[in-house]
């Protein structure tokens, strides 16, 4: 390496915020500093030798230009609007990963059973009046092991309502004993809630009662020379202690504390934090970023992110480290943080390591599944004649969907780096197309995407569309009057398994790729990663859209509903008939009533209601 090309000459010795740019006058990285000429001095190698040991430093700051504060607290503020207002690429932006997992119990059901939820579960209101929650967990591997442990010790049922309320026999889980069977009424409900109640009483962490109670029964099992019963209760308390160890990271005080462990492969890296209050575990969550920055600099820009302005988490008294954050003084005082410790043993030790635990696993999986992902899109550009050297980064994929033509509605949904970018997903009402003319419907729904992409310079790098050469054909005419011409599309048609059709056997089909609408179609090679990508593609735009056209089947169906003596057996195939609720107030009472399961009677009744209805 050379000597850097910036210089700390005239820098003073003051507090403030330091800012490395490049040729172009581009922020690159934003900091603050207690002492700005020591802080930008300690960014070269130990050694003397003047050689810097961050990448981007020595190969694209060009100088650094430093603005003085009179106290630390205003460095912060500053440095936190530097950064809102450059967005420089190389200081760290934490993503958090998904919600973490807890354990749902809803009191009001006749027979409660534990649920996994996520925590946005909760925040959001789903649930029962009276649903108690769990956690969360120091990992998903932790919960989903203490579920399985719980319910050896303490048989709740873990089936549907409509699995409990339809079963005439015990099911295996019931003969193994993971499960009291209330389904067939081998446990009355005073019974069951008493098991509820252990169940809480050990997810609460007091096992003791639980225990001993257990304990007592392997005793008397032995007494009697029950060996294999004895095995069986000593089972059972092992899975209590593991239980109980599981659902408490548990600290021995309440102190306020975080624990942040960190992982690191290269610049991706992730920081995994378990939050105590109180004397419990509060959060469990991953955060990864992008740095070139030593541990010290990486844990500096990681604390700043957690619970400054940014972060909006309320900084404890105490945060466990790997190592110390490069100004650990300087956070310590702006954000009322009484010590950072780097623990070497005990129970604070133990915490730590769970933390860089959790950040490893996180990076692994994370790491493997970018990897397959990126190896996926480089397949699916050799299908779609793009260069694999610069796959697609961005895929959307559009579905239309229709029952017998009515409220025919679209999706829109978008896959990033081959994974689903929620933030593009959109949906679509035809307005323009009477009836089913999917190829209609398909190019409106296009042409509107393409001009609005054009607009916001939102276009992807390549549009999927759910269907054959017509449909294809259709997306492209609407792609080209939008003036989109340089987004490649591809058809994708279904695989057909052997049907008859008019009394001929038409044949199997394999999913097919078209790249062109006068052009024979790819056969897609099974087990292949290009070809799994498209189809989760394909199966989320479907999903999407028939969720929005079941929300607006609903709300022309909800006047059929409030009819008496119209079920849902009836509603279906009035539907089914008509088409919709406005098709069976146009139809006459013969009509209706020649509906299986109608009849004269509540065909008037049904009419009369819709066009009160319509008057009203």
């Amino acid at each position: 390496m050379s000597e850097p090309r910036w210089s700390i000459d005239g820098v003073p010795d003051l507090p403030g915020v330091y800012l490395f740019e490049d040729d172009a006058g581009k922020v690159l990285y934003v900091g603050k500093a207690r002492a700005l000429k020591k802080r930008l001095a300690s960014y070269r190698r130990p050694g003397g030798d003047g050689r810097l040991g961050v990448l981007f430093l020595e190969q694209e700051a060009t100088r650094v230009r430093t603005i003085v504060t009179r106290t630390e607290g205003e460095a912060l503020l500053l440095e936190d609007e530097l950064i809102k207002t450059h967005q420089p690429p190389y200081n760290v932006r934490l993503k958090d990963d998904k919600s973490f997992l807890m354990i749902r119990l809803d009191q009001d059901e006749r027979f409660p059973r534990l649920k996994f939820v996520r925590a946005h579960d909760r925040k959001r209101g789903k649930g029962t009046g009276r649903s108690r929650f769990f956690g969360p967990f120091a990992s998903a591997r932790s919960v989903r092991r203490t579920m399985s442990d719980l319910h050896r010790i303490v048989p709740l049922r873990d089936c549907s309502d409509a699995v409990l309320n339809n079963r005439s026999r015990p099911c295996l889980k019931h003969q193994i004993g993971l499960c009291s069977a209330p389904c067939v009424d081998l446990i009355d409900e005073a019974r069951y809630a008493e098991l509820v109640e252990r169940a809480v009483a050990v997810l609460a962490g007091d096992t003791r009662e639980l225990e001993s109670d257990l304990r007592a029964r392997m005793d008397q099992a032995a007494e009697r020379l029950e060996y294999e019963q004895a095995a069986f209760w000593r089972d059972r308390i092992e899975a209590l202690r593991r239980t109980a160890e599981r659902q408490g990271v548990r600290p021995s005080d309440s102190i306020e504390r975080d624990a942040l462990g960190l992982a690191r492969l290269g610049e991706r890296a992730v920081v995994h934090r378990l939050a105590f209050r109180g004397g419990q575990l509060v959060e469990s969550r991953s955060h990864t970023f992008r740095t070139q920055l030593a541990d010290e600099d990486a844990l500096n820009d990681v604390i700043t992110a957690l619970y400054g302005t940014a972060g909006r988490r309320k900084p404890p008294r105490e945060v466990l480290v790997p190592c110390l954050p490069s100004e650990a003084e300087l956070l310590a005082e702006l954000y009322g943080i009484e010590r950072f410790v780097v623990p070497s043993s005990g129970e604070r030790k133990r915490f730590l390591e769970v933390a860089g635990e959790n950040a490893r696993s996180h990076l692994e999986q994370s790491t493997g599944a970018e990897t397959e992902q990126a190896e996926a899109l480089q397949k699916v550009a050799r299908l779609a004649d793009l260069d694999p050297d610069a796959p697609p980064e961005v895929i959307d994929c559009y579905d239309i969907s229709n029952i017998q033509g009515s409220n025919v509605v679209a999706s829109r949904v978008r896959f990033r780096r081959g994974v689903p970018d929620r933030a593009g997903y959109r949906r679509f009402k035809v307005r323009s197309v009477d009836g089913q003319d999917d190829f209609a419907s398909m190019a409106e729904v296009v042409g509107r995407s393409m001009r609005r992409g054009l607009e916001d310079d939102d276009l992807p790098d390549l549009v999927v569309i759910d269907g054959g050469a017509g449909q294809l054909g259709a997306a492209l005419a609407a792609r080209d009057e939008a003036g989109a011409f340089d987004v490649p599309f591809v058809g994708l048609a279904k695989a057909r398994s052997e049907r008859t059709i008019g009394g001929r056997k038409v044949g199997a089909s394999e999913e097919r790729l078209y790249l062109a609408p006068d052009r024979e179609p790819l056969v897609l090679p099974k087990h292949d990663a290009g070809r799994y990508l498209l189809e989760r593609l394909r199966d989320e735009a479907h999903r999407f859209a028939i969720t929005f056209h079941r929300k607006q089947r609903g709300k022309i169906t909800s006047r059929l509903d409030a009819i008496p003596g119209v079920g849902e057996a009836r509603r279906k195939a009035l539907l089914r008939t008509f088409g919709s609720a406005t098709g069976v107030e146009r139809a006459s009472v013969e009509q209706i009533a020649a509906v299986p399961g109608i009849g004269d009677d509540l065909a008037r009744e049904i009419l009369r209601r819709l066009r009160d209805k319509s008057e009203s």
